[in-house]
């Protein structure tokens, strides 16, 4: 290995130096293409550091450093990512992982199962709501600190590998063992879909993943058999993901052949156009898409199709503004370059893309709070678009704006005053989580035996008084976390009960229960219903 590199820089000096005197060496080098001269020079300096430098040079290390550096000098989203960050952070877009199928949180350094997945394989072999993992192939994960990450690690593996379960349940006695066989387990992005009025449907769903658009299709053809005929699709908070997962959502609202996006390369060169596909299951009714300044990329997609074709109403706040078009680049060893090569354009001609500065990650991250604190999140009159960025819909030419995001066409501003500090303060500190785990694990079976649906649920029950009073002795007692006077209290009480009930809710069924508790106070919601009772009633 060393007389390898040894003869590597004899051959890289040879380079170098091979030219002559420095006048041969200039010469050869104005002959050269600029671009093949930047590489010559990249691969000298890589060579002579890992065969000169006076320490051991983890080479490894230093080419992944020298790519993160070249793609942090361009624009804010091309970014690189090692094997295990490239795996993980693909999961959730792919529609499926291998592993044993539970939703599982921490509770004390022990993770307690909070549902198997249905027909997933914990379900199969008989492990239950409630039940507490301690042990995985006898190496305990219970009481030992160990990271959660760490404890996914032992329990996914390619499907069809066994893994060995100790667990322990309420009401038994002693470590109880399980065999599970790995499988392909769903990723649902899909978090709620529901009938939230007579007539008016709501879906929710926080990713544009590979099953998204199944998903999405699945929820409006059951809503329709239950009576929809107005729909809030809610987009709020997600984040984005595959382009033709947004060009498929968009086809369930467009008619066949409407544009839904398109992009432009370098120099503005137009590369790709995107039409509806015809699979249109709503392409008539009235249509409410709600939004804020966390939906980015693929919401931003089909929120600026709908709001260009006129096809529906966009409510809330400002999007995020990414519009940038990443091509993926699998490397060998599975790590990934996610390289910018153009950028989208919503069918009326506007740039998603917010303005940057290349190299300037730090303020662009910032934007989100630069708004906030210059008022564009509390008012839309300090919002002030130029005549520059004026556009028109295709059909009805009302005007909207380019710039960067899909500017809402009814603003709902942020309500700084829903949450107070200590309700913030009590959930960063997983105070609500973890008081919701404790009394859940204590009355599962009596709640389920008492509630045998969600709208009896959702009627009757309430937080017992001694759960939330508990919850804020014990902030106060490990934490000072209190409130600074009975206002602040007062006012914390009511939305720290309906947040502990959507939880338990959850629990008990799904993330759809739980937004239907959340939703009846949340105001871009609640917005959106008067929007959409407004078109209905046109």
């Amino acid at each position: 290995m060393k007389k390898r590199l040894f003869i590597l820089a004899c051959m890289a000096m040879s380079l170098f130096f091979g030219n002559g005197i420095l006048g041969g060496k200039l010469a050869a080098q104005e002959r050269m293409d600029p671009r093949e001269l930047a590489l010559r020079k990249l691969m000298q300096s890589t060579v002579m550091i890992n065969s000169l430098y006076v320490d051991t040079v983890n080479m490894d290390r230093q080419v992944e450093d020298a790519i993160t550096g070249m793609l942090s000098k361009l624009d804010p989203h091309s970014a690189y990512t090692n094997p295990k960050d490239t795996k993980r952070l693909n999961e959730p877009l792919k529609g499926n992982f291998d592993g044993i199928g539970v939703q599982f949180n921490m509770l004390e350094d022990t993770l307690v199962v909070i549902q198997p997945v249905p027909g997933g394989p914990s379900e199969k072999v008989g492990i239950l709501a409630g039940d507490r993992i301690v042990m995985v192939n006898d190496t305990a994960i219970a009481g030992v600190k160990m990271s959660r990450d760490d404890i996914m690690a032992r329990l996914r593996g390619p499907k069809g590998t066994k893994v060995k379960l100790g667990i322990v349940r309420r009401g038994l006695k002693g470590v109880h063992h399980f065999k599970v066989t790995r499988d392909k387990i769903p990723v649902k992005s899909l978090d709620a879909a529901y009938m939230i009025e007579p007539g008016i449907g709501y879906v929710r769903f926080s990713s544009f993943g590979a099953t998204t658009a199944d998903e999405v299709s699945a929820a409006i053809r059951s809503l329709k058999d239950e009576g929809m005929v107005s729909l809030i699709l809610d987009i709020q908070g997600n984040g984005g993901g595959y382009l033709g997962a947004a060009a498929e959502i968009a086809s369930l609202f467009l008619p066949r052949g409407a544009m839904i996006v398109y992009t432009r390369g370098r120099g503005g060169v137009k590369l790709q156009e995107f039409h509806a596909s015809g699979r249109g299951l709503f392409v008539e009714g009235p249509l409410v898409v709600l939004v804020d300044e966390y939906s980015a990329s693929a919401s931003e997609i089909v929120s600026g199709a709908i709001q260009d074709h006129d096809r529906g109403i966009i409510v809330g706040r400002r999007t995020f503004g990414k519009g940038l078009v990443q091509r993926p680049i699998e490397l060998d060893d599975g790590s990934m370059i996610r390289l910018t090569t153009a950028r989208y354009y919503t069918p009326s001609g506007r740039c998603i893309q917010k303005p940057y500065e290349k190299g300037d990650a730090k303020s662009y991250a910032r934007d989100v709070i630069d708004r906030y604190n210059r008022g564009e999140l509390s008012s839309a009159d300090s919002i002030h678009f130029p005549d520059s960025l004026r556009f028109a819909t295709l059909y009805k030419k009302r005007t909207v704006y380019g710039g960067g995001g899909i500017m809402p066409d009814q603003f709902v501003p942020l309500d700084t005053a829903r949450y107070t500090k200590l309700h913030r303060e009590l959930a960063a500190k997983s105070y609500i989580i973890e008081n919701n785990l404790r009394y859940l694990d204590k009355h599962r079976k009596e709640l389920a035996k008492k509630y045998k649906d969600f709208a009896t649920f959702n009627a009757n029950f309430q937080m017992p008084d001694d759960v939330v009073n508990g919850l804020l002795e014990e902030a106060s007692r490990k934490d000072s976390i209190r409130a600074k006077d009975d206002e602040e209290l007062q006012k914390t009480l009511p939305s720290l009960r309906r947040q502990m009930k959507a939880l338990v809710a959850r629990d008990l069924w799904d993330m759809s229960e739980y937004f239907q508790i959340i939703n009846e106070e949340d105001p871009v919601v609640q917005r959106g219903l008067e929007a959409i009772r407004k078109l209905r009633d046109e």
